[in-house]
């Protein structure tokens, strides 16, 4: 059964306004793992008794410790899962994927619909019909986006086309290197890299 409101407040809850900034340098220590945490708990309670503040208990402390723990290691986690599929993240990769991932979403709700023989709650409906249209919307702002990623490519390249013609014709009709950027910048909008 899961506990309902915020529950018992444990010691580094209670802590004042002005302990604060020796509780920040505290969870900056745990997660540098440098110490003990026993330790850093002797050091923060030192910080404290100085600003005539009572302590933190050893139990508080460790259950921050643990979850502060936990937290870390999902990051950790949640980075070398990314770092592997980094890689792949091009803006024609992301569309691909934001196309599949839209296309099993669809699958899988229609998989909840059909398992629900009683049918579902109006609330349970419109959840799905949210989740289904955000799925489509995704993958329509994806295929809007893949289109503006390769007008602006075409256009890049038909604008890297022009201005190596027109610094052929420019060359051909013995043209200085000048008069040709000052062609590429009126007509094209090319400015030369200093």
């Amino acid at each position: 059964m899961a506990r309902e409101g915020r529950g018992r407040l444990s010691s580094l809850d209670l802590l004042p306004e002005e302990a604060q900034d020796d509780l920040v340098w505290a969870l900056g220590q745990l997660n540098e793992r440098k110490r003990t945490q026993a330790d850093i708990l002797f050091e923060l309670n030192d910080r404290l008794e100085a600003k005539s503040v009572e302590g933190v208990s050893k139990s508080a402390f460790n259950r921050k410790a643990v979850a502060i723990s936990r937290a870390a290691a999902r990051m950790a986690e949640q980075r070398a899962i990314f770092a592997g599929v980094a890689d792949h993240l091009s803006p024609e990769n992301i569309d691909q994927g934001n196309v599949a991932l839209g296309e099993f979403l669809k699958t899988l709700i229609a998989e909840i619909v059909s398992r629900h023989e009683d049918g579902l709650s109006p609330k349970e409906a419109m959840e799905l019909a949210r989740g289904f249209q955000s799925a489509v919307s995704a993958q329509q702002i994806s295929s809007k986006r893949r289109s503006h990623v390769e007008a602006e490519r075409e256009a890049r390249a038909n604008a890297e086309k022009t201005a190596a013609a027109v610094g052929a014709v420019a060359q051909k009709a013995g043209l200085s290197a000048a008069t040709v950027d000052k062609l590429k910048s009126e007509i094209l909008g090319i400015q030369r890299a200093a």
